[in-house]
């Protein structure tokens, strides 16, 4: 006796919210992205940031923000790179 089985293409997770399927992804970013906003806006004093030679005072904030975004730059570079590589 043999059976066959058929290969059953799986696209990525899905939710139903509201009557939309969303992906699970998707909600995993909204809710990352919800809780950095928090976390910078949670965080307004001043520091002293240290440039190599002059001292600049700048709000965190600004300072968070920033990586935030030169972190996202990169990992988008590296993950262009990667898939280029493929």
């Amino acid at each position: 006796m043999s059976q066959k089985f058929g290969k059953k293409s799986h696209g990525p997770s899905t939710v139903t919210v509201k009557g939309r399927d969303m992906r699970l992804r998707t909600i995993g970013f909204v809710v990352l992205a919800g809780v950095v906003v928090w976390f910078i806006a949670a965080n307004t004093g001043s520091i002293a940031v240290r440039m190599w030679i002059p001292t600049v005072t700048v709000p965190l904030w600004t300072v968070l923000a920033v990586t935030l975004v030169v972190g996202v730059i990169l990992g988008l570079i590296i993950a262009r790179r990667r898939a280029n590589r493929s």
